[in-house]
């Protein structure tokens, strides 16, 4: 029967598909790992099974031949599979009477999980479930390899491997015989197919084939999994200011397919314990974030300097401390959704010490919302609470509780008279410890009819109205001043009217390879004048910047909310042009604004002082690829300085890019509500300018990348914060060292320097210090 092909009694199924049956699922967020594997959880995967000892084998092969005592030689190209196992070889004799197949020369043969196990000698029996080989070679996913003098498999499950090599890093094509950048060389190793572990003992890590590390054993999940539960990388950092030395150990639970749990455990040598843990899920309607933790703190803080001067003692931050962080969103159905925020923490000088995400931030803030999406409006009801972190500015006492806030915004389609109509409402109920209380309902219409001529002009006709009614007390507190007692009720109502006209001029140059625009900008604005005395009754809740830059020249409205609204008639006249051709970009805009009244009422520094306003600006100059200038800015022209200017640019080639920027402002307006500003109980730190600079510089050449950078304060003459990280990373391996030096105080946090180390194994890992 030599030279003749047989199907041994079955349907013949194509080898590929064969390799392909065991699948593996989208997924994301890898985490460092040691016994366990963390990535996001998702809709439950396949990763393969296990097949069974009563599937039939089938084969396929250019020669066979039997004899009388039942030994059959198939050769010649033969493929012979089981279930979702398949393999390759030159020859394969089989005897029938013990089951023993014995494969010989260029042996592949592929695993459910989709590994490939290479040798020259292979010994099977019972299917192809037990095997006996010399001299494997497995490649798995991620480019993981392992190499191993012998080979033992049982009930396709455990291979018990001898003289083991590990790694993750390509073999060097001109020289093979070369250590790989890393590897673990083992005495032996287990691979357990049921439970997706690898365990290695009496291992060396070694780079470039010298040993580093030896680890009595090493166990590690396979390649091949997603996510499986386990010890994470623990982490050590020797030196921290507030911790001294401190150790983390990270366990990582898969409840089920969609939801997980990391439970990590905090000791160190300068205070308690901490305990916390990060819950994860995935529904099918939404999704839950939580993150919590508790700690036996016993670490004292003693009192401090804030950047106000003001001398602040910290808060009780010993004994039980502890912080809860969650997300939650739900999908009610197409049209609606809802949700909640929350963050909370016993204490800011607790976040400080044990490094809670979040630190450093002005507030915590929580809310929670039920929110709607319909064909051209959006409603939005949300609760919001605030807890201060920035000691000695923000008191909790002094923080609203927004309980609750209603939004509504809806648009028309165009109307039978050309224009659009809009309408907007934002209602709240603000209550603060300490401080203004106040009640809300306001709300905006807009239409808008935009029209051209024949002239090229493009028009834009605008009728508002803006109305709100309040009820607000404790006017004499934070955020008013305001010397009024009592409860009153009160409200505001402006129309205004406004025309826009543009009307933009365009011609070729550069032999048709350009285009220049050169564009006149007229507005009126005209509405009742309004002027916002220190005894105003009206509350002013979201309008405490007032904007007048080249991107608010043509806005109705320069405040950033509608307690506050600008008003009177005024006219707004700009320039814009453009210049494109062959890559290269001009751009800018200058206006000004002429008003006939002016608000006495108003920040000295907002370039409003006169009729005629401090001319606005901005230009934009791109000359090709490698360089982007952008510089804004508001001059005044009676005090002679600039009220306010910034800057940025971007520069570089391929593998080397320089980005800076800069900033200008007289004043520092955030501290101008934090004390009685009406009374010129100012503080120092209002009137200290803004002027900043900050630069980075960041490259790469190879496996190798670097990027520093520095913020510094020129007004205070002094840095503000400075870095820098320098690394190497190539297939298999990756090294980061990372420079962070802070030079302001935040929250009682003191000038700091940190330095972490990063070093990431393929498959393997990422191990960090913290000095």
């Amino acid at each position: 029967m030599a030279g003749k092909r047989r199907r041994n009694g079955h349907r013949r199924r194509n080898l590929a598909a064969v390799a392909l049956l065991g699948g593996v699922g989208l997924t994301t967020h890898d985490s460092a790992k040691a016994g366990g594997m963390r990535r996001e959880p998702g809709p439950k995967v396949n990763i393969g099974k296990t097949s069974s000892s009563s599937e039939p084998v089938t084969y396929l092969a250019d020669h066979e031949s039997y004899t009388k005592d039942g030994v059959a030689t198939w050769s010649g190209n033969v493929q012979i599979w089981q279930g979702d196992q398949a393999m390759r070889a030159d020859k394969i004799v089989y005897d029938r009477n013990s089951g023993i197949m014995r494969a010989m020369g260029h042996i592949a043969m592929i695993e459910p999980d989709n590994s490939t196990i290479f040798t020259n000698t292979l010994e099977l029996s019972n299917g192809m479930h037990n095997a006996i080989a010399r001299g494997i070679y497995i490649r798995m996913q991620d480019n993981a390899k392992i190499a191993a003098n012998g080979m033992r498999r049982t009930e396709s499950r455990i291979n018990d491997l001898s003289k083991v090599i590990y790694t993750a890093c390509k073999t060097c094509e001109k020289n093979p015989d070369k250590p790989p950048f890393w590897q673990i060389r083992a005495y032996d190793a287990k691979q357990d197919s049921e439970h997706k572990r690898i365990e290695f003992s009496h291992a060396y890590l070694q780079f470039f084939g010298v040993p580093v590390f030896y680890f009595p054993l090493f166990s590690m999940t396979d390649p091949t999994v997603k996510r499986q539960s386990g010890f994470l990388m623990p982490g050590i950092s020797p030196h921290d200011r507030y911790l001294g030395t401190y150790a983390t150990i990270p366990y990582y639970w898969v409840i089920n397919d969609s939801q997980d749990m990391t439970v990590q455990a905090l000791v160190s040598t300068r205070t308690g314990p901490q305990i916390s843990a990060q819950y994860r899920n995935n529904l099918r309607f939404g999704k839950i974030r939580f993150t919590g933790g508790v700690a036996d703190a016993t670490r004292h803080n003693t009192s401090f300097l804030n950047f106000l001067d003001n001398r602040t003692e910290s808060t009780s931050t010993t004994g039980i401390q502890g912080y809860a962080r969650g997300k939650v969103d739900f999908v009610i159905n197409r049209n609606w959704r809802a949700g909640a925020n929350v963050n909370v923490a016993s204490s800011a000088n607790y976040m400080r010490d044990y490094r809670i995400t979040g630190y450093g931030n002005e507030v915590l803030a929580s809310d929670g919302f039920v929110e709607g999406f319909g064909v051209g409006s959006w409603a939005r009801l949300d609760a919001q609470l605030y807890q201060g972190l920035n000691q000695g500015v923000i008191q909790n006492s002094q923080l609203p509780f927004v309980l609750p806030r209603f939004s509504y915004g809806f648009q028309a389609q165009r109307d039978p008279l050309g224009g659009v109509f809009s309408l907007n409402t934002t209602d709240f109920v603000v209550y603060r410890p300490e401080g203004v209380n106040t009640d809300r309902a306001q709300i905006r219409l807009n239409w808008d009819r935009p029209f051209h001529n024949a002239l090229g002009q493009e028009w834009l006709f605008t009728l508002r109205l803006d109305a709100a009614g309040y009820q607000a007390s404790h006017y004499r507190q934070q955020p008013l001043y305001a010397p009024i007692g009592g409860t009153h009720t009160s409200g505001q109502f402006l129309p205004t009217a406004a025309l826009k006209v543009s009307w933009p001029f365009m011609r070729s140059f550069a032999h048709g390879a350009g285009v220049q625009i050169i564009e006149p900008i007229a507005q009126i604005i005209a509405s009742p004048t309004r002027f916002y005395k220190p005894t105003s009754l009206i509350p002013n809740e979201d309008s405490f910047q007032y904007e007048f830059t080249d991107s608010t020249l043509f806005s109705l409205n320069r405040y950033n909310g509608t307690d506050r609204l600008d008003s009177g008639v005024r006219g707004n006249i700009g320039l814009h042009g453009n210049w494109t051709w062959r890559g290269h970009v001009i751009d800018f805009l200058v206006g000004e604004s002429i008003q006939r009244s002016i608000d006495p009422y108003r920040s000295p520094y907002d370039g409003l002082g006169h009729h005629l306003s401090s001319p606005v600006g901005r230009i934009r100059l791109s000359p090709n690829r490698f360089v982007d200038l952008t510089v804004r800015g508001r001059y005044n022209p009676y005090g002679k300085p600039f009220d306010y200017g910034e800057a940025l640019v971007n520069t570089g080639v391929n593998h080397f890019h320089v980005n800076a920027g800069y900033i200008y402002e007289p004043i520092t307006p955030y501290y101008l509500y934090q004390q009685n500003y009406r009374f010129n109980q100012v503080s120092r730190a209002y009137s200290t300018p803004i002027s900043e600079i900050t630069a980075g510089v960041s490259g790469d050449y190879g496996h190798y990348h670097a990027s520093v950078y520095g913020r510094r304060s020129l007004s205070r003459k002094e840095f503000v914060s400075i870095g820098g990280d320098v690394g190497y990373a190539n297939d298999c391996f990756g090294l980061d060292v990372m420079f962070i030096k802070q030079y302001t105080f935040i929250g009682g946090q003191q000038r700091n320097t940190t330095v972490l180390f990063n070093f990431t194994l393929k498959t393997i890992g990422t191990f960090g210090i913290n000095g």
